[in-house]
């Protein structure tokens, strides 16, 4: 005799028919937009940001803030710096570090008025001679420079920045010898500027230009770089502003 229970049992409990699971909905992620704004690191920068850059590097170095190496290898960065990101941490530490700025004035601003001229100081006589071992030396500012110009470092650096300088001759040699050093050269961007040298196991580099005004000064570099470079070139931005033919009387 069969004792299992019927299927029609009413005291045999019922098993729910199983429900099917819903699929979650696929919420469609947010993408990019191709104009979205880029963070300020960053920002690709350009070779006036980087001259900017360099131009404090020289500073600290003139005031002894870096040693020849530091300041070697800092420059090197900032010249080959792609965004404002690489260029920060390169003056992070010294006096005159500032915060990069983004902020655009609105197109309806007025425009500031302009500051008052005021009267160029005197420029200086120097040595025409520049010399730099285990150390550096630098010459810059409003100064003198005549026909001839000579500039020597072992084991150091020399910076020579023409881009405030008086011209006193309308043309201007600079012989430079490197020994396990650096030689950098920086004239105004309207000045001609040639230049021939020889590098051993160094580098020996004359950005050449020739000067849209036939009577503008003329800047011939020449020299040897044994184990060290020379690097002479333009600095954009700066113009000579007392021209030789003026202070010669010529008309």
């Amino acid at each position: 005799m069969d004792n299992s229970p019927s299927q029609d049992d009413p005291g045999q409990p019922t098993v729910p028919a199983p429900v099917p699971l819903a699929k979650p909905e696929l919420t469609p992620q947010p993408r990019p937009e191709a104009n979205a704004p880029v963070a300020q690191a960053e920002m690709r920068v350009s070779d006036a940001d980087r001259e900017r850059i360099a131009e404090l590097l020289r500073d600290a170095y003139a005031e002894g803030r870096l040693d020849a190496d530091e300041h070697a290898e800092r420059i090197g960065a900032a010249y080959a710096a792609k965004t404002f990101g690489d260029l920060v941490p390169l003056t992070r530490d010294l006096p005159a570090h500032r915060s990069v700025s983004f902020d655009k004035p609105p197109l309806d601003a007025a425009a500031p008025a302009p500051a008052a001229a005021r009267p160029l100081p005197p420029a200086r006589h120097e040595a025409p001679s520049v010399v730099a071992i285990f150390g550096g030396a630098a010459r810059k500012g409003r100064w003198r420079v005549g026909s001839h110009l000579t500039a020597f470092t072992a084991f150091g650096g020399v910076e020579i920045d023409l881009s405030d300088a008086v011209f006193e001759s309308p043309e201007v040699e600079i012989t430079v010898t490197a020994i396990f050093g650096g030689v950098e050269i920086r004239v105004p961007e309207n000045v001609s500027l040639l230049g021939s040298g020889v590098g051993i196991f160094g580098g020996f580099d004359v950005r050449e230009q020739t000067a849209a005004d036939p009577y503008a000064p003329v800047v011939r570099v020449k020299g040897v770089a044994l184990f060290g470079g020379c690097n002479a070139k333009p600095r954009r931005g700066k113009k000579l502003k007392e021209w030789v033919r003026k202070q010669l009387g010529a008309e």
